[in-house]
């Protein structure tokens, strides 16, 4: 899809990172862009000044709340090109002590978001039979596994697998839409602080080893962080060429490739470093 302008864009996590990077780049491209985040401050600031946008207030785990953004970028804008399932949030800590409501909370958004945005919106999108891409912002935590990470690298993995599943499943039937999975590494975000929208239902455990590994990724993030519209420039460039792995940093290539040869040899992968 080299031809941007005109087209309708939906992005879920906007209110922040790479999803308002995200909004802002579609914008730049006079694409007309539904905005979709959890936190309507935060929304609002991402749309303002913009032209062509609409925002919309959704809890991704929730696939009605989904459904319903759907139905407003078609009655909105009469279409949906490109769909970006980027909203996420992060658990962390021995895997053993966290509870489950940290699993639940994960999977939740991290997963369920991004079936729920499949579900809702897959089925519209080959009705309209034109060409449309699907990115869906997974994490180098989906294809490679460290300690205190338990929560969100499962469902970080898991992730990976519905998008290529979902590519897959487009591909043998034929269908104009494709399909990228953006992995990126240490990006200058808020998701060490993403328990800010944690539902009470799913209260956090605090713990020490929790409170470690995100104090260790609000200071990775800070510190070595790529700027979200680093990302956003990388993710245009994706639909623009139908490239499958967005990858953020080049030292993807050398975690993969250790990753692929330890399974080789049926040894444990070593933990990469999550630059």
């Amino acid at each position: 899809m080299e031809q941007l302008q005109g087209k309708v864009a939906v992005v879920t996590g906007a209110g922040s990172g790479i999803g308002q990077a995200l909004v802002r780049r579609f914008a730049g491209e006079q694409m007309r862009v539904v905005a979709a985040d959890i936190e309507a401050a935060a929304l609002a600031a991402t749309v303002d000044g913009l032209a062509g946008t609409s925002t919309f207030i959704a809890d991704v785990a929730n696939f009605d709340d989904v459904d319903a953004l759907a139905e407003h970028a078609y009655e909105t804008f009469g279409a949906t090109d490109v769909l970006c399932n980027n909203a996420g949030v992060f658990a962390g800590g021995l895997i053993w002590e966290r509870p489950p409501s940290d699993f639940a909370w994960t999977l939740g958004v991290n997963l369920w978001g991004i079936l729920n945005g499949i579900r809702a919106f897959v089925p519209r999108m080959l009705a309209a039979g034109t060409a449309a891409h699907i990115v869906n912002t997974v994490s180098m935590a989906g294809v490679c596994t460290n300690a205190f990470s338990g929560p969100y690298t499962v469902s970080k993995f898991a992730a990976q697998a519905a998008t290529e599943c979902l590519a897959h499943d487009l591909s043998a039937i034929g269908a104009p839409i494709k399909v990228s999975a953006v992995v990126p590494g240490a990006v200058a975000t808020r998701i060490a602080t993403s328990g800010r929208n944690r539902p009470e239902t799913l209260a956090a455990l605090r713990s020490d080893d929790a409170q470690f590994v995100e104090q260790a990724l609000a200071d990775l993030t800070a510190t070595e962080g790529a700027p979200p519209e680093e990302v956003a420039t990388m993710i245009v460039a994706a639909i623009r060429t139908e490239q499958f792995l967005v990858p953020t940093k080049p030292s993807y290539a050398k975690q993969l490739r250790d990753r692929c040869d330890a399974l080789v040899d049926r040894e444990l992968p070593p933990m990469p470093d999550f630059d």
